[in-house]
């Protein structure tokens, strides 16, 4: 029995250690940026960037970003990705508190630091970022996108 999209969607997310990251300039000029990123019940995805980055810079003029996570170890032909239109912002106070809880859970999860409050503000490097999904999508066989609700 096959998983179902919701299941395969959920697989690529939990298996994944990075985002792609799609951002904007004010004039509309892409860019594109990996992230290493922990999620909230699929509804929530954060990451820790500095806040001077082209994609940070981006998403203070510009907060419409696109999202894909996907397994890059796979294959020609094997691959399956999930796609998030959303809306980004840096993270502030409670919000931030929250967010960094699940960052650093995930981050412990992989072997990784445990990140603190004194990680993601001043006068550190790096401050707390997330994007909420407005939509979600898996690929079907044919390679055409199918809305999913992951979480």
């Amino acid at each position: 029995m096959s998983e179902s999209p919701v299941e395969m969607g959920r697989s690529i997310v939990d298996g994944s250690w990075y985002l792609t990251l799609a951002t904007a300039d004010a004039t509309g000029k892409p860019w594109a940026s990996p992230v290493w990123f922990a999620h909230d019940g699929y509804r929530e995805f954060v990451w820790a960037s500095k806040p001077d980055a082209r994609h940070s810079t981006n998403i203070a003029v510009r907060p419409q970003v696109g999202i894909v996570i996907f397994d890059s170890t796979v294959g020609n032909g094997g691959a399956q990705a999930v796609y998030l239109d959303a809306e980004a912002s840096e993270l502030h106070g409670r919000d931030r508190d929250r967010a960094l809880a699940v960052y650093a859970r995930r981050s412990v999860e992989f072997g990784a630091q445990e990140w603190t409050l004194a990680d993601v503000t001043a006068p550190a490097a790096h401050r707390l970022f997330h994007a909420v999904p407005a939509a979600q999508f898996v690929l079907d066989a044919t390679d055409h996108r199918i809305p999913v609700t992951l979480g």
